[in-house]
């Protein structure tokens, strides 16, 4: 349970939510998301809040708390309605729980108010590793993994990054060698940092199976129970509760089914799922960095030095106004994203609007590391403490490189996004 004196994320601080929230004017939302607000904020304040230090201190979500949450109707937003189990909750007022966008924009926020790799260990995982198979797989792939989510007899991780290839997806070594007779791959090599390991049923993988560089790359569903695959968890600062893990595969065999899209066009399947992981990661850091805000703001209410408040202080109003403002803006600007993603018929997958969302993932994560700074300035050496007061913000600031560094390195996507740029410069030079 979490300590008696930790400080509440719903306190009525300024800034403590998105503006939407506090019933100011948008022309993004209706009745609708604000349900699904609240039906989400209601299930994780009752059922994951008061539980999610000690889960990611024990490193690992209970077995029953994550089948009861796939049962929520809360995860797994961007699976088709024809594969969503009858029996699964409409957590909105729209028929058969259509949701656009801004719902996944809500969910994304609510699900980062939780601490640590909880989030992953409830069912994260899958929503990066499941988008594959929603995206490019089959029909009979879809009906076969997809519908099983909800009840956790399917669960995904994605495996792209190895020892030697992370944010360079391109110099990935791992192989899938095709039999005489087309009916199997063997795959060999090693996975390195794959959350949601130690819990999936199926890691949607990153192979080669042609000749070097992007072109010979290939994506295959592969079994966790199959022969040869050897999971180790890898104990890193942070996410405990995650399970990011080393997975060793030695000639594991897997049938050519289970090939995702067309053979060695696997290139193009992991990079449009990086839209959306990138947008989700970004929701995260302005979440994380607004939840510091919000304690921080808190404490300095509470907190007496030299006979007075810490708010009385000019440099600690300085701190929390320099996080406020770009917490702000930030929300300001991933909401015009969500608006050109429900705009566009390519929705996630559009390909213009990987500059962007790179670069919202970039700022976010220098938004973040600067919250999480001030933020134990301000808390002193509770913020530094886990447990009490600070416990969050501490958590926090262990748990930040993940999401700079996950989903591309700040300076590859910034890297990135100049490409991009200078590419759509060209091309309507040419118009």
């Amino acid at each position: 349970m979490k300590p008696d004196n930790k400080l509440d994320l719903d306190a009525n601080v300024p800034w403590c939510e998105p503006a939407w929230y506090q019933n100011q004017s948008s022309p993004y939302y209706n009745q609708s998301h604000r349900k699904l607000r609240d039906n989400v904020r209601a299930y994780i304040d009752k059922n994951v809040l008061p539980y999610a230090l000690d889960w990611e201190q024990a490193g690992v979500v209970p077995a029953k708390d994550s089948a009861k949450f796939v049962r929520s109707g809360i995860p797994f937003d961007d699976v088709p309605s024809e594969y969503r189990p009858s029996h699964v909750p409409t957590l909105t007022e729209l028929p058969g729980g259509k949701i656009d966008p801004f719902h996944t924009l809500i969910i994304a926020d609510e699900m980062a108010r939780i601490e640590g790799g909880v989030p992953i260990g409830l069912a994260g995982a899958s929503a990066v590793g499941a988008p594959p198979i929603i995206h490019y797989g089959t029909s009979a792939q879809k009906q076969k993994w997809l519908p099983g989510l909800f009840s956790q007899e399917t669960s995904f991780c994605l495996g792209i990054t190895e020892p030697n290839a992370g944010s360079d997806v391109a110099r990935i070594q791992t192989t899938a060698t095709k039999s005489a007779d087309g009916t199997v791959y063997t795959v060999n090599g090693v996975k390195k940092w794959i959350s949601g390991a130690p819990s999936a049923s199926h890691m949607a993988t990153a192979v080669r199976t042609g000749g070097p560089g992007r072109d010979g790359i290939s994506v295959l569903v592969i079994p966790m129970s199959a022969n040869g695959v050897y999971c180790e968890k890898i104990h890193n600062s942070g996410h405990n509760a995650a399970g990011a893990s080393m997975v060793d595969l030695e000639n594991v065999e897997v049938p050519v089914e289970n090939l995702i899209g067309e053979e060695n066009k696997g290139f193009e399947v992991l990079m449009k799922n990086f839209n959306r992981e990138r947008f989700l990661l970004a929701v995260q850091c302005n979440r994380h960095s607004r939840t510091c805000l919000t304690l921080s703001f808190q404490y300095a209410l509470q907190r007496e030095t030299f006979g007075k408040p810490l708010i009385d202080s000019q440099v600690i109003r300085k701190k929390l106004v320099d996080i406020a403002h770009r917490v702000e803006a930030h929300w300001a600007w991933l909401e015009q994203i969500v608006a050109n993603v429900k705009a566009s018929p390519l929705g996630w997958q559009a390909p213009e609007l990987a500059s962007p969302i790179a670069l919202v993932k970039v700022q976010g994560g220098l938004m973040l590391e600067l919250a999480a700074r001030e933020a134990q300035q301000i808390f002193g050496g509770a913020g530094y403490q886990r447990g009490g007061k600070g416990a969050t913000v501490e958590q926090i600031s262990r748990d930040l490189r993940l999401l700079v560094i996950g989903g591309g390195s700040e300076e590859i996507l910034a890297d990135l996004v100049i490409r991009q740029e200078l590419a759509g410069m060209k091309r309507r030079a040419k118009l």
